[in-house]
């Protein structure tokens, strides 16, 4: 288990050390007023503290993410693990600090507003677009799950499971962010976090060897890793979602230096899990053979479940339940929470949105397309969530890379990332049954050609940048 362990190791050090390179790179000043205090108004804008911050940040982001992804992403073999600390300290950890950290020093902004910002018009309301149905998705596929699962131990059906959820959803979606997410969410996160110690203790004393990475397992079977290793795990590497929940959370921040406690520390703890969850997957079933057949049988809850009641007796059974119902339905309120923020953002030059009624109306657009979906198969709504996602990340990047362009700085610790997850989504939408289901070798040149273009633009603005910080010295 050398593997798991180095990795497990590495994801410490990224934290410790290159989450303070980023932030020296941004530049932290804590005599900024934040948002909290400067916009406070006591539905969104409400300062809470660091640790709050970063226990709801990480229940926003992972829910079931890092669980459901990992055990999927963990058909790869041990070299999932790369994957997962690599992104989550280079690719993860980056995005998703700056996204909090400049929606912070843009008065708490969402996503679209930051990318209008930085990247054009166009590009915005494009990513308005996807941002919403990014969201109506996640939504969706965190309630159909548990919604089945509370159909199967209670006498309640289906349908009636998913009008419960979804009428708190709206609840939670209105109601201030200290009500219930700052009081419930921390406490929730803990309990997500020793859900996963739990797993990876009992694991590491199971008996059951965690495979090493081997020549001979580098590429497990006929499953091309790229790109499609880089889209099953998201969560717990990198994930576009993260980008809509981050503002949330910078809206209640104290001060800038709590920003890498929060974001990247958030995100290198979900890397952390999706690790945990990984190796469980490919171990407990002897193999990524045995793991395929589970997934088949029971879907990834049914492979959640087996592996906690196993490894941890009736307390696992009580954590798996836990797990597939609690986790997935916080991800989905906060998922439309953002949705809500975002067209409020959107609104906001046409109506007063400070009315509680108001508020009100724009979250029932979103939450009913929500509803309808999570009646669909869970696997095909899955396939397009993952797909989204990544686009997001990459638009996300691009914006990190031109806000420290203009504020010249070394913009590479984004720019880089942002080139490589180009690739991924370029090559994914055109090779991916969901996507145009174009031959391999084929979807892998337009995809180089596609991020060879988007690097080209890139270096266009350098260039110009460069031209106007020359004249300013002159």
């Amino acid at each position: 288990m050398a593997t798991f362990l180095i990795a497990l190791f590495a994801l410490i050090l990224g934290y410790v050390f290159y989450s303070k390179f980023v932030e020296k790179i941004f530049v932290v000043n804590d005599e900024t007023v934040t948002p909290a205090y400067s916009k406070r108004d006591n539905l969104d804008f409400i300062p809470m503290s660091w640790w709050k911050g970063n226990l709801i940040q990480l229940l926003n982001i992972a829910g079931l993410g890092p669980i459901y992804g990992a055990v999927a992403g963990a058909l790869y073999g041990p070299v999932a693990f790369f994957w997962i600390v690599l992104g989550s300290i280079f690719a993860g950890g980056v995005h998703d600090y700056f996204s909090g950290m400049m929606s912070l020093r843009h008065g708490g902004a969402q996503f679209p507003t930051l990318v209008g910002r930085y990247l054009g018009k166009y590009i915005k309301s494009f990513i308005n677009v996807i941002s919403l149905v990014l969201m109506i998705l996640v939504a969706a596929a965190f309630t159909a799950g548990p919604a089945q699962l509370i159909s199967q131990i209670t006498p309640l059906s289906f349908f009636v499971a998913l009008v419960i959820i979804f009428a708190y959803f709206v609840i939670a979606t209105v109601l201030p962010i200290n009500r219930v997410i700052g009081r419930a969410y921390p406490i929730l996160g803990a309990i997500l976090l020793i859900m996963a110690a739990s797993v990876g203790i009992a694991l590491l004393f199971s008996g059951k060897p965690i495979p090493n990475i081997t020549l001979q397992n580098l590429h497990p079977g006929e499953l091309p890793i790229w790109p499609l290793l880089m889209v099953t795990i998201s969560c717990g590497a990198i994930s576009g979602f993260h980008s809509t929940q981050s503002p949330i959370i910078a809206r209640t921040m104290k001060n800038e230096t709590d920003g890498r406690r929060i974001f990247y520390g958030a995100m290198i703890t979900e890397g952390v899990i999706a690790l945990i969850w990984a190796a469980a997957g490919m171990t407990f079933f002897n193999g990524t053979a045995g793991l395929q057949e589970a997934l088949a049988a029971g879907g990834p809850s049914g492979v959640v479940n087996e592996i906690s009641t196993s490894l941890l007796g009736v307390t696992g059974g009580i954590l798996a339940i836990f797990g597939v119902i609690i986790l997935p339905i916080t991800t989905g309120d906060t998922a439309l929470r953002s949705s809500r923020m975002i067209l409020t953002d959107m609104l906001t030059n046409i109506f007063d949105m400070n009315n509680k009624i108001k508020v009100l109306l724009v979250a029932i657009p979103v939450s009913i397309p929500a509803f309808f979906l999570a009646t669909i198969d869970y696997t095909f709504l899955w396939r397009y969530v993952g797909w989204t996602n990544q686009v997001v990340a990459t638009v996300m990047l691009w914006t990190a890379a031109m806000y420290l362009v203009e504020s010249h700085k070394f913009h590479w610790i984004a720019a880089i990332p942002a080139t490589f997850m180009t690739g991924v989504s370029a090559t994914y939408i055109f090779y991916a049954p969901e996507g145009l289901g174009l031959d391999y070798n084929l979807s892998l040149a337009i995809g180089f050609v596609l991020t060879l273009i988007v690097l080209a633009w890139y270096v266009t603005q350098l260039v110009k940048y460069q031209k106007i910080k020359k004249e300013m010295r002159n």
